[in-house]
């Protein structure tokens, strides 16, 4: 009989969802995220940059290609397509659109696909593409006509529709109003059925003005904190890279749920996930005959007549008082479930009631879903100012999702930081950090080590302000995973070897000694004795010799001067003296002690020697 939690989900597992499934509440998405790119092939895409820069054509193909990558690695289910517009060959589903070119259908990323890409990257991948697509004519509008054709011979559902165009012309009909008529309407149709257009425009010489066309092509910003139209355009990889990077990736919410202010006052909010771990992908079993994928599954046998049992002939149960407590599976479902999913505002704490102990897992992020419920965004800005003004936070009780056990959440306000380019650091909304109940807290027992004297701490302060650093979580990338997928990128390209990683988490000795120059040797002085070596074995214990009647040779007493021991005591490292030592100073002057620990010893002698 099952232990009757034996399918009791923990609430930590919520990271661990489904791919493309998300769900709070009786909300739920399920689909698979399509991404396709729209380069432009013109001749001004193929000029290179000054000083040696690649080029726009090669810029985008190594972004492609790294997009390829990512997705491979984080999202491989997700469709993925490369289409070129102005070219002089044509390639498109019945070749119903001249000049434009589909080098991928709109699919799964694989290494194929990465390997095509990896050819149009260089000087030889520009002269790969001019032979077999070529430059010619430009209309935007067959390309975005293409493209929605490539969405609707899709017969997956797709949850999340994009489509990046990357070009460094600002006019690319050349001022041809009927072929700028024609790319609005198409783009306009696009839009409507849900795919959202950006534009990942390139340098050229004199600018580039996305005014004139370009403004009426993209789609408006999807919410407060997306990017929206970006004015400058990109001349660097890394800038584009970004750009890109921050555009492909959708938010997607852990939960959507109710926030009761109180009696009929309601508004709807989505919980955020802004860092989860990252894990190393799980091993798949493969059939070894085919190599095709095995699928596990699970059947209860009765123990004594070996009959297959269905679920509604299994029974739970919890021993309590050394009692079998047998329950049905609707009695457990019922005790499970406390109420529906939700968020209760219970009142309000000053933000010092706050204590860092308090943090007992990953925070998630508040932020109003104006289109579940109207005025949502309103509300919250108002309770967001209020909160802040006041320095306070909010006290809620918390649901998560259905048969979840209620939590006391502390939603701490977080207002909006931009930088100096106006571009949105961290957006405004409440900070969700999860309250410990009392069987949480754990009454801990600390070992009792000396005290460290007030020399010593201030030495420490030195080194530690030596050592201090702007820290960003961002710039340091787990050096496991990185290599796993190297390895993993290397078998599957065919490549000779796996390319090097650079472990970002190992510290930089050299750089650390320059800071720090003869602090770590004056600290050791303040701590540590003067024989100290923490790289030596501790010496092996000699046996008695046999010649001396078992009785082992006694050592010659060692006397510190007393002027010696005045000034180790003003400088408060008797503690680099053995306790041998000190019992024989205590014996000299006549120091009475209760114990014989060795800061017991120091104590006395500090109190006897420092009047």
């Amino acid at each position: 009989m099952a232990e009757w939690n034996a399918n009791y989900r923990n609430e930590d597992d919520e990271d661990e969802q489904e791919e493309g499934e998300q769900s709070g509440g009786d909300y739920k998405i399920t689909g698979r995220d399509s991404l396709v790119f729209l380069v432009d092939a013109s001749k001004e895409m193929f000029i290179k940059g000054e000083d040696g820069q690649p080029s726009n054509f090669d810029m985008t193909m190594q972004v492609v290609r790294s997009v390829y990558a990512s997705k491979i690695i984080s999202s491989y289910r997700d469709l993925m397509a490369l289409v070129f517009y102005g070219t002089e060959q044509s390639k498109n589903p019945r070749n119903s659109f001249k000049h434009v070119y589909v080098y991928h259908d709109l699919d799964e990323p694989g290494a194929k696909r990465v390997q095509d890409v990896d050819a149009l990257r260089g000087g030889k991948g520009a002269q790969l593409a001019a032979e077999t697509m070529g430059s010619g004519e430009t209309s935007l509008g067959d390309a975005l006509w293409c493209c929605s054709n490539l969405y609707s011979d899709i017969k997956l559902r797709l949850s999340h529709k994009r489509l990046m165009i990357f070009t460094c012309r600002d006019e690319p009909h050349g001022g041809d109003s009927v072929k700028d008529r024609q790319a609005r309407t198409k783009a306009g149709d696009l839009k409507e059925t849900g795919v959202i257009i950006d534009l990942m425009h390139l340098m050229k010489p004199g600018g580039f003005d996305v005014a004139p066309f370009f403004r009426d092509i993209i789609s408006p910003p999807e919410d407060e904190s997306d990017l929206g139209l970006q004015l400058k355009p990109c001349d660097k990889l890394e800038d584009l890279q970004k750009r890109v990077r921050a555009k492909e990736q959708k938010k997607r919410a852990m939960a959507r749920l109710n926030l009761s202010l109180g009696e009929g006052i309601n508004v709807a909010v989505g919980i955020y996930s802004t860092a989860v771990t990252a894990r190393k992908p799980a091993a798949i079993r493969l059939y070894r005959e085919t190599n095709e994928p095995v699928r596990s599954k699970t059947r209860t046998f009765h123990t004594q007549t070996g009959s297959l049992l269905l679920p509604s002939e299994i029974k739970k149960s919890q021993v309590y008082g050394k009692k079998q407590i047998v329950m049905e599976k609707d009695e457990v479902d019922a005790i499970k479930k406390f109420e529906d999913p939700g968020m209760f505002l219970i009142g309000f704490k000053p933000m010092e009631r706050l204590k860092c102990h308090h943090h007992i897992r990953p925070a998630v992020f508040l932020y109003p879903e104006e289109d579940e419920v109207k005025g949502s965004a309103c509300l919250i800005s108002a309770l967001l100012t209020k909160c802040s003004e006041r320095n306070v936070f909010a006290l809620c009780r918390c649901v998560a999702r259905r048969n979840y056990p209620p939590r006391f959440v502390a939603l701490v306000p977080q207002k909006e930081e931009v930088d100096e380019g106006k571009v949105q650091i961290s957006p405004p909304g409440f900070n969700v950090i999860y309250l410990p109940y009392a069987d949480d807290v754990r009454t801990l027992d600390p070992p009792q080590y000396p005290t460290a004297s007030q020399r010593q701490v201030d030495k420490m302060k030195e080194i530690i302000s030596k050592l201090r650093f702007k820290y960003r979580s961002d710039a340091f990338e787990n050096p496991v995973i990185q290599q796993q997928y190297r390895n993993l990128e290397a078998l599957a390209l065919d490549m000779v070897a796996p390319e090097d990683i650079e472990d970002l988490i190992m510290p930089k000795v050299e750089q650390m000694n320059d800071r720090l120059g003869p602090l770590v040797q004056e600290f050791k002085d303040l701590v540590y004795p003067a024989d100290y070596n923490p790289e030596s074995k501790p010496a092996a214990k000699r046996k008695p010799a046999a010649d001396t009647g078992g009785g082992a040779e006694k050592k010659p007493k060692v006397e510190v001067p007393e002027d010696e021991l005045r000034v180790h005591v003003q400088n408060g490292t008797l503690v680099k003296l053995t306790v041998p030592v000190l019992k024989e100073a205590c014996k000299r002057f006549g120091v009475r002690t209760t114990g014989t620990k060795k800061q017991e010893l120091i104590d006395a002698l500090t109190a006897q020697l420092g009047q």
